[in-house]
């Protein structure tokens, strides 16, 4: 299972999926986090990288991936 960084129902969370790339994949599930709780800069340059990339709606038990306008 892998895992990231992204918007969730516009809130910061992580998302957990099945395989390598998430657009191909089934998402299992996510957890809503609080930025200040990653301090490092290698965290904090993740979760900026992985928001460019990943919104998320869930809706009635099931995600829907959402494209990020650049």
């Amino acid at each position: 299972m892998r895992w990231c960084f992204g918007k969730v129902n516009n809130r910061l969370a992580e998302i957990y999926f099945d395989d390598d790339k998430l657009l191909e994949s089934k998402i299992f599930g996510h957890c809503y986090i609080k930025q200040e709780n990653y301090k490092t800069k290698k965290e904090q340059k993740m979760i900026e990288k992985d928001l460019k990339k990943v919104k998320v709606v869930y809706r009635n038990k099931k995600y829907k991936l959402v494209k990020v306008k650049d």
